[in-house]
């Protein structure tokens, strides 16, 4: 019998995730070159297992399965057993994954995958329950017969084989750019329309969102699109199915009625039962659609939700320091059996309602406004859902419309203070760098829609705490992620773009140039680390960093927007600010894509919006004053304006020149600028009046 595989190392680790599983009788490795070596040396199979610490069916296959002494003996004598977070690498987790939607069709977390010691998968899956199910293969079935075929000199070279093809499979999909052609060029503007009209094609527009079936997830990117197209075409049904969108989610179950924030998604058609965990870039990139739906509407009702989302995100998902952590568990413990169990912390009675609030009309109240039931909505309890409004319940109770809304308002302080006292889901709190820079973004933006400058310093202050701890100033790198100290692994593209373009958010927001000359600085390693001239495309992947079966690239939105395309946006977006190609690189990368781009548009929805970045231009206001005048910010962010850059510059000469210095540039680049001007009505007017947006508002010193 083979020597087993060491004791098991996660305890080692930081990852909440890693060190939930440190207990398991399984002997987990970390991803290392010394679990792979072990692999190498002893000649045994890779068993994989990738998850992260709030994923409701990773927590039912470690109860399960890697708790259990029978399946772990098989694993530590048969496998070298390796566990990965998949928000730590979501380069291995994007292999894996692609793999295993190529092979079965669909994917999603704990994904299972069994791999040769050189790391090629030669079986994949996601979550498998112990023993046979149905028509489900069981865990340990599955791990027993796989060995003896690895075993066996006549099943072995099939089983390799195999891993060879769907290697070669996945390098096609995730690795591989098209040939150029001659002539070829980036999508045109019209791609906008294309995703718009495949998303009012795929939308749900009676119950809001897209698809007709559950599960319902919130897709911000094409809610992004949509309100683009619309301001593009004036086509109303673009902003109606955005609309339609908002008001599903902010009314349904996916949104916490009672304490704010987002939920990960809803397994149903009509949003009302959600998968119960929070996720940073859901609570960043949600509310992010709302800002754009209340420019484009003035709805107060959408920037409210903002209001509540990021007061939810500083109370329960901020370092006391400034950066943000990563998720909520859907799984807390029922205070009645101890057992974990999901939503639990959410979920309400009427009789809980009553017993918190005394009041029996304002409990009849709070119950009929949110659904909250006998019969209840999740295994017999309820999750709100707003589904009474205002109106018909001052209708039914006889009651001023505003003396409801206090009730309504008081009932919920009330009984958010009484679930605070309920066992609290755990918190993951790693710090990683691109989902940091996803909240700086929507944080810094709130902060010029709504005029609120707390906004502001919640941006700055996790801007300056990744900065601090994950920005290597000598080097010129930055690190994916910070916990408890210990900072690890190389960042990722989208570390460098989402973080450039909440860099870049914040220094719109304040006028502080350090920050626009830190998101140059991370637009420059992405030039130098992850842009790739020959194949003319960005890779996911640094090119200094480790090298794997495969090198990926994320070009499709998927739970965030695509990395290449936050990054080609974000490129094109601080052009104007250096003396490097940005736009170039930008520019190749779509048109490297461009057929992938048009023939599957809605899957690209971040691209596209970068394609159509490109052919309008921005429309840059640059503002030269002390601070920016509340009728210009009024104008200019609270409107909507696709692709607006507040370029604020210092209003002397002696402030420019210093300011030009940080950025190291010797003189402003050349522009098509409007006549200077104190007045924003003539700002407007001279915009109304030009054809296209590539532009310059200069207002000038008071």
């Amino acid at each position: 019998m083979d020597q087993p595989t060491e004791r098991n190392r996660l305890d080692d680790e930081e990852s909440p995730y890693l060190r939930q599983h440190a207990d398991n009788p399984v002997n987990w490795q970390p991803w290392d070159e010394q679990a792979l070596e072990a692999a190498r040396e002893q000649d045994k199979p890779i068993f994989l297992s990738i998850g992260y610490s709030a994923c409701h069916w990773c927590h039912v296959m470690a109860d399960e399965s890697f708790a259990d002494e029978e399946v772990a003996e098989v694993l530590n004598e048969n496998f070298v057993p390796i566990k990965v977070d998949r928000e730590e690498r979501p380069d291995v987790d994007s292999i894996y994954m692609t793999v295993c939607q190529l092979v079965s069709g669909r994917g999603g977390w704990p994904l299972s995958a069994w791999l040769t010691p050189e790391g090629k998968p030669f079986f994949v899956g996601t979550y498998f329950p112990k023993e046979s199910q149905q028509n489900q293969p069981g865990f340990l079935e599955l791990c027993q017969g796989l060995s003896e075929s690895w075993s066996n000199p006549e099943e072995r070279p099939e089983m390799e084989n195999r891993a060879e093809q769907w290697t070669d499979a996945a390098k096609d999909r995730l690795e591989e750019t098209p040939d150029a052609v001659a002539g070829s060029e980036p999508p045109s503007s019209d791609v906008l329309e294309r995703v718009a009209d495949a998303a009012v094609r795929s939308a749900d527009r009676r119950n809001g969102g897209f698809g007709s079936g559950g599960p319902k997830f919130p897709q911000p990117s094409r809610l992004q699109v949509l309100a683009r197209a619309f301001d593009r075409t004036g086509n109303d049904q673009y902003r109606d199915v955005l609309e339609e969108s908002l008001d599903a989610m902010a009314s349904g179950g996916l949104y916490d009625h009672v304490g704010g924030g987002f939920h990960r998604y809803c397994v149903d058609a009509d949003w009302t039962v959600p998968h119960f965990e929070k996720m940073l870039y859901d609570n960043a990139e949600i509310p992010r659609a709302f800002l754009t739906g209340y420019q484009l509407t003035d709805e107060e009702r959408y920037a409210e939700v903002v209001h509540e989302t990021l007061e939810f995100v500083d109370r329960e998902l901020t370092h006391e320091d400034g950066g943000f952590f990563s998720t909520l568990d859907a799984q807390s413990e029922d205070p009645e059996t101890g057992e974990h169990e999901e939503g639990v912390f959410y979920v309400w009675t009427p009789g809980e309602v009553q017993e918190v609030l005394g009041d029996e009309t304002t409990a009849d109240l709070f119950c009929d406004r949110y659904d909250i039931t006998l019969s209840g909505n999740f295994e017999g309890t309820s999750q709100p859902n707003r589904v009474r409004s205002i109106e018909s319940l001052s209708d039914e109770y006889d009651l001023a419309e505003d003396e409801i809304q206090e009730r309504l308002e008081s009932a919920r302080e009330t009984l958010f203070e009484a679930r605070e006292q309920r066992p609290r889901p755990n918190r993951d709190e790693k710090v990683l760098a691109g989902w940091n820079g996803l909240m700086i973004t929507t944080c810094a933006e709130a902060a010029l829609v709504l005029g609120e400058d707390e906004y502001a310093e919640m941006a700055t202050d996790a801007l300056e705490f990744v900065r601090d701890r994950l920005w290597d100033d000598d080097e010129q790198r930055l690190s994916r992620r910070f916990k408890d100290g210990d900072v690890a692994i190389d960042g990722y593209l989208e570390d460098y773009a989402f973080l450039a373009r909440g860099a870049l958010t914040c220094y719109e927001a304040t006028g502080e140039v350090d920050h626009l000359a830190f998101a140059l600085e991370l637009a420059r390693v992405i030039d130098a680390e992850f842009w790739d001239s020959e194949a003319g495309t960005l890779y996911f992947t640094p090119e200094s960093g480790e090298s794997l079966v495969t090198r990926p690239q994320e070009l499709g939105d998927q739970s965030t927007p695509a990395a290449a395309g936050v990054a080609v946006n974000v490129l094109l977006a601080l052009d104007h600010f250096a003396d490097d190609e940005f736009a170039d690189i930008a520019s190749s990368v779509l048109e490297t894509h461009a057929n992938r781009i048009e023939s599957n548009a809605l899957e690209h929805a971040t691209l596209a919006l970068g394609a159509d970045r490109l052919e309008a231009g921005p429309l840059e206001v640059t503002v030269a004053a002390s601070d920016l005048p509340e009728p210009w910010r009024a104008a200019f962010a609270q409107e909507y304006y696709p692709d607006r850059l507040l370029a604020r510059r210092p209003p002397t000469e002696d402030g420019l020149a210093e300011w030009l210095e940080v950025l190291d540039l010797e003189v402003c680049r050349d522009r098509t600028c409007s006549p200077p001007t104190q007045e924003v009505d003539d700002a407007l007017e001279w915009l109304e009046s030009r054809t296209d947006h590539t532009n310059t508002l200069d207002e000038s010193p008071f």
